[in-house]
């Protein structure tokens, strides 16, 4: 709404002009000059709106290289007018210091431009106040590696409203998921594919803030993609989401908050003392002698003791110990009954989900 407004206010302010250069003829005396120059006028006032919607996303590093680069260019050129004004003292018409400013003026203009062009990822060390900083909703924001991407998990979190961040997705980050997508090998296709999906669904979620970063910083240069998301979380002062071990390891290293999701999930799973009581359906065997392997309904492995024998049947354990790390829980675990089964002492399969809380697999 405000840009439409500006767009409005400038077609009124550039009509009002041209009237005025109608009613006073300021550049002839023709009337029909004045008309032609008014509609004139008003063409290249709706040409720039034109071109200003057709490039709607515009990078401000680029549009401060033109417009100090420019302004270089006219402060050299008045330099250099001033220093060589005794050696046009003889040019009575003032043709060739025109010609010789304007010359001047297009060169430094143009290395000026250029200069910025090339070096407009240091702008803010030159000019402090030439960057501008996006207003963010929390404390800091969280940048999104492709793995957290593909795992999609990150999205059923933003939709339950419980965290109200903005998430920043790189460029490069993007074009990598493109690029699995892409692949020849199935697997890849359809995690590149997931990804592509999910991000599609954050933005398209009311009340998420995902943004694109765009930016391109010196510390990029020949940088695989890992260093640069640190590189960009250190940047923005942000906190990088990942579920890649090494990578978690990486941005520690480097002073870089990382939240993994897998700890997350984890700190949200039922907690298991040693001693308690769950029931379980054993599916496999284990490893070891006379394992057994069974499943929580969030996918926790119990490993059961002298449960080798007791495969498709659901029976009692009792927890031994916990091991719980980054890639996930274990819960190992002893026999005790069937639970199907009622004993004097063995507790019954609906005694203990009152009592635990906890649902069997």
């Amino acid at each position: 709404m405000p840009l439409l407004l500006l767009r409005v206010i400038f077609l009124v302010v550039t009509a009002g002009v041209g009237i005025f250069i109608v009613r006073t003829g300021s550049i002839s005396g023709d009337i029909d000059l004045n008309l032609k120059s008014f509609f004139a006028l008003l063409i290249l006032a709706f040409g720039v709106i034109g071109l200003d919607m057709a490039f709607p996303k515009k990078k401000v590093a680029l549009i401060s290289a033109i417009y100090f680069g420019l302004l270089i260019g006219l402060v050299m050129t008045f330099f250099f007018a001033t220093a060589l004004e005794p050696y046009f003292v003889n040019d009575e018409t003032g043709a060739l210091r025109r010609s010789v400013l304007t010359v001047m003026l297009i060169f430094f203009s143009y290395f000026g431009v250029s200069f910025l062009f090339q070096t407009q990822n240091d702008f803010r060390f030159i000019i402090p106040f030439v960057e501008f900083q996006p207003d963010v909703k929390g404390v800091k924001p969280f940048i999104l590696d492709t793995s957290v991407v593909i795992d999609g998990r990150i999205a059923d979190i933003m939709e339950t409203k419980i965290l109200d961040v903005p998430l920043v997705i790189p460029r490069f980050a993007i074009l990598e998921l493109q690029r699995v997508a892409d692949s020849s090998d199935r697997n890849r296709r359809t995690r590149g594919r997931r990804g592509l999906d999910i991000l599609s669904r954050l933005q398209n979620m009311d009340g998420v803030d995902l943004r694109i970063d765009e930016s391109e910083l010196p510390e990029y240069q020949k940088q695989p993609t890992d260093l640069k998301l640190v590189a960009l979380a250190k940047h923005l002062e942000g906190r990088l989401v990942t579920n890649d071990f090494n990578l978690n390891k990486v941005a520690k290293i480097q002073g870089v908050t990382v939240i993994n999701l897998n700890d997350l999930a984890n700190a949200l799973k039922p907690v298991f003392l040693p001693g308690e009581k769950i029931v379980v359906d054993i599916i496999k065997g284990g490893e070891e002698p006379g394992q057994g392997i069974a499943y929580l309904d969030d996918g926790t492995m119990v490993v059961v003791e002298q449960g080798r024998d007791y495969i498709t049947e659901r029976v009692v354990v009792t927890v031994t110990s916990v091991l719980q790390t980054s890639a996930g829980r274990m819960i190992f675990s002893r026999y005790e009954e069937h639970a199907q089964k009622k004993t004097g002492t063995a507790p019954v399969l609906d005694d203990i989900k009152a009592d635990s809380g906890r649902g069997s697999v």
